[in-house]
């Protein structure tokens, strides 16, 4: 049985704002032309879509493909799912009825949560759990909302013995970089990937030899562009209200993906230690 796999029209539209101009033309022509392209050579889309076979490699290669084959081969996997009835981001209607606000809401972050699986690359995360089970400390920045999702990961964290500190603006941020040395790892969370605090403190931390792990929005950024492993999420609902909030949940998926992942790499210290802090803050509610 051949396996199809998905996310090549998604993770086209998640990173179209940050194409080059040509690579924006060929994914503008696959969009509007997804049954065609999946039957073409990389010559025949090019002389189609106006541009030269380089560009179209450039294209794969941008959203974090090897090649055309595997982009043509996730697009084939999109278009067997166009039979079955799609879900797509609602926008959220302050006048509407209760049931309507619950549906919206619910629906927009399930489906921020499915896209983001598409651009999430497996891989990736393999080697984010590994790199942060392995370190002697981490540091997770994030700035607004994004810091948000960091002090969740440090909460996470802390409850099964990793060492971690946080910084959610560049003052702290900054400290905590310029302490790093080689075998810790920052992990950087910036849904937008533009966050000025955010790149000038990775980049010290990478002068610092530490090892950078970012989680942005799918696409070119100059915050990903920094990491040694790049995490994305996808969140395509064109309303700023509901985008804040569906890309939030995505983020936090993927958080809580890491963290089981590296409390399984180090299973039974882990159960040990989530029980010591269990049984530290009951003793401590009860003796308050």
């Amino acid at each position: 049985m051949i396996l199809l796999l998905k996310g090549g029209l998604v993770s086209i539209e998640a990173a179209m704002g940050s194409l080059k101009p040509m690579e924006r033309r060929v994914a503008q022509y696959i969009l509007e032309h997804p049954e065609k392209v999946v039957v073409l050579s990389v010559q025949k889309l090019a002389e189609y879509a106006n541009v030269s076979e380089a560009t179209i490699v450039r294209l794969s290669r941008s959203l974090h493909f090897k090649g055309f084959q595997e982009l043509k081969l996730r697009i084939a996997g999109d278009l067997t799912q166009l039979s079955l009835p799609a879900d797509s981001y609602q926008e959220i209607q302050t006048d509407g009825s209760i049931e309507q606000l619950i549906e919206s809401v619910s629906n927009n972050n399930i489906v921020s949560i499915q896209d983001t699986l598409t651009v999430l690359s497996p891989q990736s995360v393999e080697k984010a759990i590994a790199a942060l089970s392995n370190a002697r400390k981490i540091g997770l920045f994030g700035v607004g909302a994004s810091g948000v999702i960091a002090e969740d990961f440090k909460l996470k964290l802390s409850r099964i013995n990793r060492w971690c500190e946080i910084g959610t603006g560049f003052d702290a941020q900054a400290t905590i970089a310029a302490n790093l040395i080689p075998g810790d790892v920052v992990f950087g969370i910036s849904y937008t990937g533009q966050t000025e605090d955010m790149i000038r403190s990775l980049a010290i931390a990478k002068e610092k030899g530490a090892f950078v792990i970012t989680l942005t929005r799918f696409g070119a950024n100059p915050v990903s562009e920094l990491a040694d492993i790049q995490l994305f999420t996808s969140s395509l609902e064109k309303s700023i209200r509901s985008g804040a909030m569906a890309s939030r949940i995505a983020q936090l998926n993927v958080i809580d993906i890491l963290y089981v992942g590296i409390a399984g790499q180090h299973y039974e210290e882990s159960i040990q230690s989530l029980e010591m802090t269990r049984k530290a803050v009951k003793a401590g509610k009860r003796n308050g």
